[in-house]
This record gives C-alpha cells, sequence and structure tokens, in this order.
C-alpha cells in the first residue's frame, strides 16, 4: 500500500484551502454580479443591453469556475484519502469517514432518487462494535412510501453489499432492527497513534480556513472586573484557542466600554478633584471609589449631571483637553485589567467602543439616505426585516449614540474592513435577544451576507452556595482579582494538606499552585454546560477525584512520569514509534485507544455547536479509560529491590500517545499542566 507523507499532505491541505479560499471569494463575486443582474432588471431602459449582457456571460462564467474548482477539491481529497490511508488518521475524522462510506453505499443501493437518512453513531457497548450505523429503519419507511416492501434488516443487508472496502473498518454485524455495527480494525488505531508519537504532537482536523472574530470579556473602563466577567473570559479565550488549533485566522477582541456618558461623569469629577491633570498626571490609585464617587454626584448633583453631559458632547467631538481625561482615565483601569489577564494568561486586542465613533457616523448617514431609519418617540429606530421584533436605537433622543449604534457599527466594521467570514459573539444569555435584532438588521442593511456565519455564545450565570448571584458577605459584586487570589491560597492549603511542600522545590510549588488555582476556576466553568448557571465553590473545584481540574492535571503528570521512570525521553520515544509496535492486544489498551482517537471528531463536534463542555468530558473519558489500562497492563516491571527488569515499550508508547492527546485539550482549555504535582 503506497503511503503518502506528511510534508505532502501539508501540501495538499495548503492547495485546498487555498482552493476553498478561491471559492469563496469567487462565490462573493457571483452573488454580487446577482445583485447587479437584478438591479440592472429593474433598471434596463436606463442601461445598455450589451453591458446587461456582460454580466450575464462574467456571472456564468464565475459560476463554471467555482464548479471546477469544486471539483479538483474532490478529486484531491479523494486521491489523498486513498493514498495515506490510515497512516495519518490523526487528521481524519473517524465520523466523516464513516458517513461518507455509508452514504455512497446506500446511494449504490437504492439509486440517488431517496436522499439518504445516514445516521452514525458511537457505541456504549464493545459487544455491539465501536460505531453504529441506523439508517436501515427510517430508509425503509421511505422505501415504503415510494411504495418498496422490505425489512430494515434487508435493507441494512444491502447497505453492507454496497460498501467500499476501508483500511479503517474490520467487519461489520447486522443486529435485531436493522442495526449495523461497525467494528474498527485495531491495526488502524496503532497506526494512527504511532504517527501522532512520531510527530510528538497531535495533527488537528482538516478544516477551511476562516477569517474568525470572537468578542469577549468586554468589561467597562473605571470598574474593576468581577465575576461577571469571568464566564465570557474563560469561555471566548477557550473557543478562540480552539479555532487556531484547527487552522482559522483568529482576531480576539476585547470590545470595552470607553465611550459614551459615564465618561462626562468621570471626567467632570477628574476636573474638580485634579484641576491640574493637563500638567500633573493624578495619582488615582482606586478608581473603582473614583467612580462610585462621581456616579453619586451625577445621580444628587443637577448642576454636576449638566456639566457631564457637556463633557459628553465635547468627547465625542474629540476636544483635546476631554480626550486627554478621557485617555488618562482608560489607560489607568487598564493596568488593572491587564493584571487579570496575565494571571489567566488570556490574549486580547483591545478595540473598544470609541474605535467606531466615526464609523457610527458613517453609518448613520448611510442608514438614513436609504430610508432604513424611523421616528419613533423623539429616537431614531431600525426594525428588523422580521418586523415584529424590538428595533435598534440607533438616536436617542436627545441626539446621542447607543449600545445598538455602535454595535451594528462594529458588525459592519467586522465584515467589510477585517473581512470576517465568522464573528462569535461571547456574552451572557440575557442578551440573545439584542444579537439577534442586530443580525436581523445587519441582513436588513445588506451587511450580512449569507456566507457569514454569527453565533452567539450565550452563557448562565455565577452562583454562590445560597444558589442565588456569586456576592461577597457585604452584597457587592465579588473582584475578580479577589476571586484569583483566593484560589491561590486554596490551591497552597490543599497542597500541603498533601505535604506536597515536602517534596517540591519552591519553584515546584509555586508553579503547582498556580496551576491549580487558575486551572480549577477555569476547568469548574468550562465543564458546564453553558446555557446553564452554576454554582461556585472551591471546595467542588478542588476534589482530587472526579471530573476536576486537579484529578486531571494529576492525572497527565502521572502520566508523564511512567516513561521518566522507566529513563525514556520523549525524543527516544518517538525514535521508537518508527518501529515499535503499539500495544492493543489487551482490551483495556483497546479501549483506551479508541477513546484517543475520536480526537478530531469532538473538535469538529465543537466548532459546531460552540459547547466546550464536551472536551471536558473528552478528558475525564481519557483519564478513566487510562486509569483502567494502567491498573491493569503494566508498563514498568520493577523487582523487590526496585530495579527495573523490564520495559513493556508498546505499553509505554500507548501513554505517550495519551499525554499528547491531553496535553493539546489542556491547551484549548487553557490549562497549564506541571512536570512535578
Amino acid at each position: 500500500m503506497h503511503m503518502m507523507s506528511a510534508p505532502n499532505l501539508e501540501v495538499f491541505y495548503k492547495r485546498a484551502a487555498a482552493a476553498e479560499e478561491e471559492i469563496a471569494a469567487l462565490k462573493k463575486q457571483v452573488e454580487y454580479l446577482q445583485q447587479s443582474i437584478a438591479n440592472n432588471d429593474s433598471k434596463l431602459q436606463t442601461v445598455p443591453k450589451d453591458e446587461y449582457t456582460k454580466l450575464e456571460l462574467e456571472n456564468i462564467k464565475l459560476k463554471h469556475r467555482v464548479a471546477i474548482l469544486k471539483r479538483t477539491i474532490e478529486a484531491d481529497r479523494s486521491k489523498i484519502q486513498s493514498e495515506v490511508k490510515i497512516d495519518v488518521y490523526n487528521a481524519i475524522s473517524i465520523y466523516d469517514t464513516l458517513y461518507k462510506l455509508f452514504k455512497k453505499a446506500i446511494h449504490a443501493a437504492y439509486g440517488d432518487k431517496i436522499e439518504p437518512p445516514v445516521i452514525i453513531t458511537t457505541s456504549n457497548n464493545p459487544k455491539f462494535g465501536d460505531y453504529q450505523c441506523n439508517s436501515a429503519m427510517p430508509l425503509t419507511t421511505l422505501l415504503s412510501n415510494n411504495g418498496i416492501r422490505t425489512s430494515p434488516i434487508e435493507v441494512a443487508k444491502s447497505i453492507i453489499t454496497k460498501i467500499e472496502n476501508s483500511d479503517m473498518i474490520d467487519r461489520f454485524e447486522v443486529a435485531g432492527g436493522g442495526f449495523i455495527n461497525i467494528f474498527l480494525k485495531r491495526k488502524f488505531a496503532q497506526i494512527a497513534l504511532s504517527n501522532l508519537v512520531k510527530c510528538g504532537k497531535a495533527l488537528p482536523p482538516y478544516t477551511k480556513k476562516q477569517k474568525v472574530i470572537v468578542d469577549f470579556s468586554s468589561p467597562n473602563i473605571a470598574k474593576e472586573m468581577h465575576v461577571g466577567h469571568l464566564r465570557s473570559t474563560i469561555i471566548g479565550d477557550s473557543i478562540a484557542r480552539l479555532l487556531e488549533y484547527i487552522g482559522h485566522d483568529v482576531l480576539r477582541i476585547n470590545h470595552i466600554g470607553d465611550w459614551g456618558t459615564q465618561f462626562g461623569m468621570l471626567i467632570a469629577h477628574l476636573q474638580d478633584r485634579f484641576p491640574d491633570y493637563l500638567i500633573v498626571s493624578p495619582s488615582i490609585t482606586d478608581l473603582q471609589s473614583f467612580y462610585k464617587e462621581s456616579k453619586e454626584r451625577f445621580d444628587q448633583d443637577q448642576e454636576f449631571k449638566t456639566r457631564a453631559y457637556e463633557c459628553v458632547v465635547k468627547l465625542q467631538a474629540f476636544d483635546t483637553d476631554m480626550i486627554r481625561a478621557w485617555r488618562l482615565i482608560c489607560d489607568v483601569s487598564r493596568k488593572d485589567i491587564e493584571k487579570v489577564y496575565v494571571r489567566l494568561n488570556i490574549k486580547l486586542i483591545e478595540r473598544g467602543e470609541s474605535f467606531y465613533q466615526k464609523h457610527m457616523e458613517c453609518l448613520i448617514k448611510d442608514l438614513e439616505s436609504r430610508g432604513l431609519l424611523e421616528e419613533d418617540d423623539g429616537r431614531k429606530v431600525m426594525w428588523s426585516k422580521c418586523g415584529n421584533e424590538i428595533p435598534l436605537t440607533i438616536i436617542k433622543s436627545d441626539g446621542a449614540f447607543t449600545y445598538d449604534t455602535s454595535d451594528l457599527a462594529a458588525l459592519k466594521q467586522r465584515l467589510e474592513e477585517e473581512r470576517a467570514d465568522w464573528i462569535i459573539y461571547v456574552t451572557d444569555a440575557g442578551q440573545s435577544t439584542h444579537f439577534q435584532v442586530l443580525v436581523h438588521c445587519g441582513e436588513r442593511a445588506g451587511i450580512v451576507k449569507s456566507w457569514h456565519r454569527i453565533d452567539h455564545v450565550g452563557f448562565g450565570v455565577v452562583l454562590g452556595q445560597d444558589k442565588k448571584k456569586f456576592k461577597t458577605r457585604s452584597g457587592e459584586t465579588v473582584k475578580l482579582i479577589d476571586l484569583l487570589d483566593e484560589g491561590l491560597r486554596r490551591a497552597l492549603q490543599k497542597l500541603k494538606e498533601k505535604q506536597r511542600d515536602k517534596v517540591l522545590t519552591e519553584e515546584e510549588l509555586k508553579k503547582a499552585q498556580e496551576s491549580i488555582a487558575y486551572g480549577c476556576i477555569k476547568y469548574a466553568d468550562l465543564s458546564h454546560n453553558r446555557n446553564h448557571d452554576y454554582v461556585f465553590s472551591f471546595d467542588k473545584m478542588l476534589e482530587d477525584k472526579g471530573n476536576t481540574a486537579v484529578y486531571l492535571l494529576y492525572a497527565l503528570t502521572r502520566i508523564r512520569s511512567i516513561a521518566r521512570t522507566a529513563n525514556i525521553s520523549q525524543e527516544k520515544l518517538q525514535e521508537l514509534a518508527q518501529n515499535t509496535p503499539i500495544s492493543l492486544d489487551h482490551q483495556k489498551e483497546w479501549k483506551l485507544a479508541k477513546v484517543l482517537i475520536k480526537f478530531p471528531d469532538v473538535l469538529i463536534k465543537i466548532t459546531k455547536d460552540l459547547y466546550l463542555h464536551q472536551l471536558c468530558e473528552y478528558c475525564y473519558e481519557i483519564a478513566c479509560a487510562f486509569t483502567e489500562f494502567y491498573d491493569n497492563c503494566y508498563c514498568v516491571e520493577k523487582n523487590e529491590s526496585g530495579e527495573i527488569v523490564e520495559i513493556n515499550m508498546g505499553r509505554i508508547l500507548l501513554t505517550e500517545a495519551t499525554a499528547i492527546i491531553m496535553e493539546k485539550c489542556f491547551s484549548i482549555l487553557g490549562l497549564e499542566p506541571v512536570e512535578r504535582m
């Protein structure tokens, strides 16, 4: 069997990605031309006939070019799959491969007239195979509706006769009800995992590269980050990590609140507290208190309130003194925000509401010129194309812009200037209606096109032990920096309880403390279905049993220690993997291997629904399968005096494959494993 080398595979992926990017660009041109033709159809009396004909011909040529590129990609992909087969499996999806095999077989058995219901699932019981195709029963119903009488078992048998040979599949069994049990080849998994060790890293599944913008965290200037920002920051960072890993061009945007009425209030208070702020930089050490003072004055002092509004007007007109005061406040706040990001290892590009001021002005002119804004009790609003939703308030009755204005301007800038294909907003679930209306208005304004994907990743709130919103004992919102400090204190306490301070160096103890503290906070959030509220509990987070960060971090540390015990380096393991087969004879070895080779499918599914708890469940599944393997299969045998008498290299290689995949999962989740814990 001819095998394709990894470099050649990379060449194919690059070629396919380039071709698919060209297809996307051509599709946009086709849509533009179609729109031009449609526009000309309504103005034929003013457009020369030869220009109209030219547009039609150009449209036909572009469609033909798209079709050729698609055929080229599919031909290349088929060739790659036939040549590569199983030795580069780590970048291939089992689910997608089985889906294509069964779809083709059903078409071959029953023709193209029936759209085949291809249903592929994983099996929970190894007696019934590793995967199942459950298409026979719904297919029987479809055939019956078309006058063909048969049974699910007969349909299943017919499908099996048409399935092409695959290096992935060992055998099929037809069970009652027409369920087709699919058994994978151990050799397939063996080669796939060997390649993993040879590479020394987990290769991602193939994806069509897109420009993706992930909008997350988004704190407000002059307000300290609190527990309410926790979920957006953690979930958004993990989504960005996943999409970056599988090959997308990701722009991480921090859409901070740095514009609007509150800045007039803050600047007016700054002028009173530090009248020489233009000459001497004021030392604002507690911006939160500064904000509270200004808010109190704004609510109680009408003269101050009037002056604050005047400051807003001057700020939005880019008055030099106002801009300097604004920058000063932003800089102080930004330093506090950055402290949190450094500790959680969060990377973001700040692009606040102020960035879109000029964009908002241009947007309003455009919307007004096209008659898309309507008067509503002094406001100017925009209705979505549905017409039955809450409208966006584009201009308030006092002439000021709103969050709606900046969000629509940001949407336009991101799609038209940044050329984003996909935008992901990570905010609390309470904003879902807002983003739904935003997208609908974007479509009505011609900003959002058919090829754009826009997702709102909503999430529930963080609760305290009393099942109410997480607050301090005094009833105030919990500051995020205080939460991280408490996590460090609790993690150190946990390590000392286990007497790890007696065996770890000071540096190792500090690394373990930070790994556990920040890891448990992140993992507790990500391991819950994001739609649900969750109770914040350090006691539960720091448990060393069950699906927790502590248990998983320790599991990886233990896995990595096995090769060290045998005095085998990772470089040596890569060398051994060239000729030493991974051991999969024992049922526990095979069970672990089947979990590991699901890695690409787990990631592909998350890119579709953006539910990260599935990756946490997968990590826990790996850890449990590994524990069963390790308890039943000796990797390193020692005599009574502790000397190594035998090393099972095939099993050591399996532990290395496990560690590689777990480390990549941890990287996506933002966890930092340590060598010793």
